[in-house]
């Protein structure tokens, strides 16, 4: 005898106009699934960037605030409107953006509130495609409208910005506030949708491997060269500290005032971190017009009481300023060890990659971490007023060019070092 199951009643509970279907109480239809299998409905694009750059602003306007709250205490100010003009304006001077003020125009970048909007903007690319339904899809139609909604997205905030920044006085260019931060917001934010949908990988894979392993190994380069630079500065700073404190305690500011010139001095650290990058490859770097800090050569005038002022050497340092050069050298070889090692752990087993595929691969690292050392130390220079400090941080094509020198040679002899001293492949069993 079959059983059969009665139809439900229709619910008296919910109102006229509901599908029937959910009116028997019957669950929903499933959701189909996005491009990148999930569930999740996608997001327009504009409403994802906006909330994306949003979240990415104001986090990156915290440091500024917290700036702004110390001076404040400091000099018992109450003008709001001054105080939001003088905040927009060092927020925008922290995307490179020149700034014209009473004493003249202001550009030196504080690289610390660089590198923060840099990451949260990533991660706007990173939240941006994945609300538009491009995580994993390896989509190149994806990855750009996600970093161009991004950029025009930050663009229109910058434009505003510049006009808040003429409540404190200080005249922006709203155009150049605009593409400053729609160029430096779609250019973070490629990064992050990039990987997010898998692009960067499908590029990867098209390279021919000598120029893939070298673009990884010039970027490894660059940036442990940049953490050498960070600790021979912090270790200048250290030695030179009991004079950056009688600096910071002549201000006669305060408690308050002397955190915030601290904070300030925090934010330009990485500055100081490149500018001793370019010390150890040779160029060095001026402090003033006509200036030069070399290991072979310095030539201060008066300096301003800036804390970070006082780690800068005073004369030339002779025997150990070969050693210092000699650093670079060694960050290369490291780097191209790691490229020899790399390779022949990932090659087939038993076979050794060739010669001309290692050696190529270390060629090209040389230009790969010169464009980007020579884009940080443009970045990292800059003007404070019209006066003698006008011309501040090291000339950026000389640094590109040494670092492309000394990492290709240094690469070059690491990963040659690294392929002729490796232990040999084991054997393969014979077959009886």
């Amino acid at each position: 005898m079959s059983s059969v199951t009665p139809d439900r009643p229709p619910r008296s509970d919910v109102p006229d106009g509901t599908p029937a279907r959910v009116r028997r109480g019957a669950p929903p239809p499933p959701r189909r699934p996005t491009a990148d299998g999930s569930l999740r409905s996608r997001a327009p694009l504009a409403v994802a960037a906006a909330v994306a750059v949003g979240w990415a602003a104001l986090l990156s306007y915290a440091p500024v605030a917290l700036l702004l709250g110390l001076v404040g205490l400091s000099e018992d100010s109450t003008n709001l409107s001054g105080a939001l003009g003088a905040g927009v304006s060092a927020w925008l001077l922290g995307h490179g953006v020149p700034l014209q003020t009473a004493t003249g125009p202001l550009g030196l970048t504080p690289l610390a509130l660089a590198a923060l909007a840099g990451w949260r903007l990533v991660r706007a690319g990173v939240h941006t495609s994945r609300a538009i339904g491009g995580r994993g899809s390896g989509s190149y139609r994806l990855t750009f409208a996600a970093a161009a909604g991004v950029g025009v997205a930050y663009g229109v905030l910058g434009a505003v910005a510049a006009l808040l920044a003429g409540l404190s006085g200080t005249e922006v260019s709203v155009w150049r506030a605009a593409s400053t931060l729609a160029v430096f917001a779609a250019l973070a934010a490629l990064v992050g949708a990039a990987r997010t949908t898998g692009a960067l990988g499908v590029l990867a894979r098209t390279l021919p491997p000598p120029v893939r392993d070298g673009i990884r190994t010039g970027i490894f380069a660059a940036v442990l060269l940049l953490a050498v630079g960070a600790a021979v500065s912090g270790l200048a700073v250290a030695l030179g500290g009991a004079e950056a404190g009688d600096m910071i305690g002549a201000y006669r500011t305060g408690l308050a005032g002397q955190a915030g010139i601290t904070l300030i001095s925090l934010a330009y650290l990485p500055n100081f971190a490149v500018w001793a990058v370019a010390y150890l490859l040779g160029p060095g770097f001026a402090v003033g017009v006509d200036t030069t800090v070399r290991t072979t050569e310095v030539s201060l005038g008066a300096l301003p009481a800036v804390p970070l002022l006082a780690g800068l050497p005073h004369e030339p340092l002779g025997v150990a300023g070969g050693l210092l050069l000699a650093l670079p050298v060694l960050v290369a070889m490291i780097a191209g060890w790691l490229l020899a090692r790399r390779t022949l752990r990932l090659a087939e087993h038993p076979a050794v990659p060739g010669w001309r595929r290692l050696l190529g691969a270390a060629a090209v690292a040389g230009p790969v971490a010169g464009l980007l050392l020579g884009a940080v130390a443009a970045a990292s220079g800059g003007g404070l007023g019209a006066g003698r400090m006008a011309q501040l941080g090291p000339v950026a094509w000389q640094v590109g060019l040494m670092a492309a020198v000394v990492i290709a040679a240094g690469a070059l002899a690491g990963a040659a070092a690294g392929r002729r001293f490796a232990p040999p492949p084991p054997r393969r069993n014979a077959r009886p």
